[in-house]
């Protein structure tokens, strides 16, 4: 954070903290962050890093949300190319992860429990990963795409324990696309 922060400033870009007088109390022209992975509908999945929660809340305070990503991130559709992080309560986290596990619109889906770092989605630690909102983390692992996003991301809200979760479905504004041949955009 410290060196983006040092960047914008060298480069004259304001930055707000979000929730004060001097963000107009949240609202902020735009957002530009990068996802994990990205659908032709521009659904993402994002919180691979952990921060699913505080992405969403920066990105739904904007008014446009900008994505950037290389082509690898680009997919048919989400799931198999990255896990799908869900923050949930440590609270009987074994029975939201079974709830998660039943949902038919994650149907295929394979829930594992991150442990280690809650900053990556591999193994590096035998205790659970713990967000900054004190929270767990569930990875959902899928070998075919999730058939209906936002379906998936309205039925996991609903989940008792749930707390957030790293579907991204009509947010975004734009992706821009760095590739071999190049940069394109979408839309």
């Amino acid at each position: 954070l410290v060196r983006t922060e040092e960047q914008a400033e060298e480069l004259g870009i304001p930055l707000t903290t979000l929730g004060t007088p001097e963000s107009r109390f949240s609202k902020i022209d735009v957002a530009i962050d990068g996802a994990d992975a990205v659908d032709p509908q521009l659904n993402l999945i994002k919180g691979g890093g952990g921060a699913l929660f505080r992405e969403k809340i920066v990105e739904e305070c904007a008014e446009k949300f900008i994505v950037i990503v290389d082509d690898s991130k680009m997919c048919d559709g989400l799931g198999p190319s990255f896990a799908l992080p869900v923050e949930i309560a440590p609270f009987c986290w074994e029975h939201t992860m079974r709830a998660i596990a039943e949902l038919p619109s994650l149907k295929g889906g394979k829930p594992q429990l991150r442990l280690g770092s809650s900053a990556n989605n591999a193994v590096d630690g035998k205790d659970p990963a713990v967000t900054d909102n004190g929270l767990y983390i569930v990875d959902v692992f899928f070998d075919t795409p999730i058939a209906d996003a936002p379906k998936a991301a309205a039925e996991l809200k609903g989940l008792c324990g749930v707390f957030e979760h790293g579907l991204f479905c009509g947010m975004t504004t734009s992706v821009i696309i760095a590739g071999k041949d190049g940069i394109s955009q979408k839309p």
